[in-house]
């Protein structure tokens, strides 16, 4: 893609910081720096997210994924922990429409990143999972 910010930068075109690069993955330090470390896997092919992997490019991209987590864990012995996140859709929080995986270093509590997650427990009886369990199988495949 043409206009593609990370299609530009593995092709050299935008400077980047590379941690790890083989045939079809780059892993490189993210500008934005949540916490110190954190990094973006991305695909050398260009898709869009998730949704447009097929089984080749899900084992080469997510492979690499513990051995790059290990190794930022590694760099820093006041890392405690690392979140995984790959954002799907603009109203997932996805701002650039070449999938990537962050790994986010996490330090201490306060260390200026955060995720929450509703509790919606009571909204949905045992018969209510079971329902919407049953509409994902129908899709699989």
């Amino acid at each position: 893609m043409d206009n593609c910010i990370f299609c530009k930068i593995i092709k050299g075109e935008i400077p980047s910081i590379t941690v790890y690069e083989d045939n079809n993955v780059k892993a490189f330090l993210d500008i934005s720096q949540a916490t110190k470390g954190h990094v973006l896997v991305v695909p050398k092919k260009h898709v869009k997210d998730i949704f447009e992997y097929d089984e080749e490019l899900a084992k080469d991209v997510f492979a690499k994924i513990p051995m790059i987590a290990r190794a930022v864990k590694e760099s820093d012995p006041e890392i405690k922990g690392l979140n995984i996140i790959n954002n799907n859709g603009e109203l997932a929080y996805q701002s650039v429409f070449h999938s990537h995986v962050h790994l986010i270093p996490r330090y201490t509590q306060k260390d200026g990143f955060s995720m929450s997650f509703k509790d919606n427990s009571d909204s949905y009886d045992n018969e209510d999972l079971k329902k919407i369990a049953e509409n994902i199988k129908q899709h699989l495949g």
